[in-house]
């Protein structure tokens, strides 16, 4: 759950170096769509197909499909790395990639409370579940922090969160 929703959101920080990286500006009038596709299509495809998968879980399986959502988030990401192409083509290939990683985030998270639920006696399943949220809603947690870390060190504020000297 923690890789899933931390893939969520962790693409807003990377962006100016991705756009970078394939020789794309993506605010000029041609290319806003790459920009939204890539910030959109993984929570688009992972909304769309998490109940689907969900019930394909009941039906084959939950560990089956919860596994080969590892399987197809991990190959989706370790092929984001090969970008071959620049401009356009690199952003399609992004895309098309992180769509892949959404299917496999709807697959861990359609899965992962059912398979806790099942795992679990009736006493000890509201920990369990809670664990599971927690470990979801902490991939989200960098996206609130490093920002007001890096402006309360731009403005002279000190702060106890630690971040890389570099920030």
């Amino acid at each position: 759950m923690l890789m899933a929703t931390l893939n969520a959101s962790i693409v807003i920080i990377s962006l100016p170096d991705i756009f970078r990286g394939i020789k794309l500006d993506p605010l000029k009038p041609g290319n806003v769509s790459y920009l939204l596709w890539m910030l959109m299509g993984f929570l688009l495809v992972t909304a769309v197909l998490v109940v689907t998968l969900g019930r394909l879980g009941d039906i084959y399986g939950r560990v089956k499909i919860y596994n080969l959502g590892f399987v197809v988030f991990t190959l989706c990401s370790v092929a984001l790395v090969f970008d071959p192409f620049t401009a356009g083509g690199g952003a399609m290939w992004l895309i098309l990639w992180r769509v892949g990683q959404g299917v496999g985030a709807a697959m861990l998270f359609a899965n992962s409370a059912a398979i806790l639920t099942d795992a679990f006696p009736a006493n000890q399943r509201g920990l369990a579940l809670g664990i599971n949220q927690v470990a979801a809603i902490a991939g989200s947690f960098h996206v609130v922090i490093l920002p007001v870390k890096i402006l309360a060190s731009r403005s002279g504020v000190s702060t106890s969160l630690s971040t890389p000297d570099s920030l």
